[in-house]
């Protein structure tokens, strides 16, 4: 299938919410485009050697507003992950065939899944982090996508996360991240304890 490409500084997952203010001429076009069509476009991430070969499709679920001179504040979701196979420069903004990566169906247990959140918001708590404003997690399904999505992490690493196609491994894997991190935080927070008592380390 052909869609449309949007290059950005960001790694969409699905169900994420991703806010867009448009403005250049050519992404105007396509959103334009893309919402009298009721279709998708994709989203990569734009790097110094181009773009990413993963992306993941974004639904606009409401245009927020059109301003006189014709730049769009848009609301979307992201939907599935693709795969670019050709790029189409045709057109003043960019398009590729992709194909849709299905995903392997192996499901993290819910072990897993209880594990990968209870160190996610340990994690956003040492961090400082307001937890309430975090969204609900549904521990009956699949969280890894929506912890991948609200990762404090670079973005190499995020990427790294989406073309993951087997949820199993994908939490696994973030299971393995926040383990690396914890130590730290929790010296850290070890270590500001220490002070504010009055004891050296």
């Amino acid at each position: 299938m052909k869609i449309p490409l949007f290059p950005l500084d960001v790694v969409l997952f699905p169900a994420a919410v991703l806010p867009l203010h448009i403005f250049e001429q050519r992404y105007r076009e396509m959103v334009v485009e893309c919402i009298a069509e009721k279709k998708c476009f994709g989203v990569v991430r734009a790097v110094r050697e181009g773009i990413s070969v993963i992306g993941c499709t974004a639904e606009i679920v409401r245009e927020l507003e059109r301003y006189p001179d014709g730049r769009l504040d848009i609301l979307c979701h992201g939907r599935q992950p693709f795969e670019i196979e050709l790029l189409d420069s045709s057109r003043t903004f960019l398009q590729a065939e992709v194909d849709l990566v299905e995903h392997d169906g192996i499901a993290a247990t819910r072990k897993s899944r209880e594990q990968c959140a209870a160190l996610h918001f340990e994690m956003l708590e040492l961090l400082g982090e307001e937890l309430s404003t975090f969204p609900p997690l549904d521990l009956d399904g699949a969280v890894s996508f929506a912890l991948s999505n609200a990762l404090p992490a670079d973005l190499d690493f995020k990427q790294e996360l989406l073309g993951i196609r087997s949820d199993k491994e994908r939490t696994a894997r973030l299971i393995d991240f926040y383990h690396s991190v914890l130590p730290k935080l929790r010296n850290g927070r070890a270590a500001s304890a220490a002070v504010r008592n009055g004891h050296v380390m």
